[in-house]
């Protein structure tokens, strides 16, 4: 991996921390942000894909599949998301 790529990769990583406890919804704030801090390091990157397109998922319901009071859609129920809860 060049400089220009790591490079990249670092910044894509911080602003999906950021993103991650800034959604607007305390409680989506705490649990998404936490899971970021502590593992986003360590994702694979068909991973941190599916944690970036899990974050363009309206609060209430992302955070409904995160603390498994509602079922993820196939496209979302991944390893990710098991991770996550």
């Amino acid at each position: 991996m060049n400089d220009t790529t790591s490079n990249e990769a670092d910044i894509r990583l911080k602003r999906l921390r950021f993103r991650a406890g800034h959604r607007g919804f305390r409680e989506a704030d705490i649990v998404f942000g936490q899971f970021a801090e502590r593992h986003l390091h360590a994702l694979t990157p068909a991973q941190i894909d599916d944690f970036e397109r899990l974050l363009e998922v309206p609060d209430q319901e992302a955070y409904a599949w995160v603390i498994g009071q509602a079922d993820a859609p196939p496209g979302f129920d991944t390893d990710l998301l098991a991770l996550m809860r």
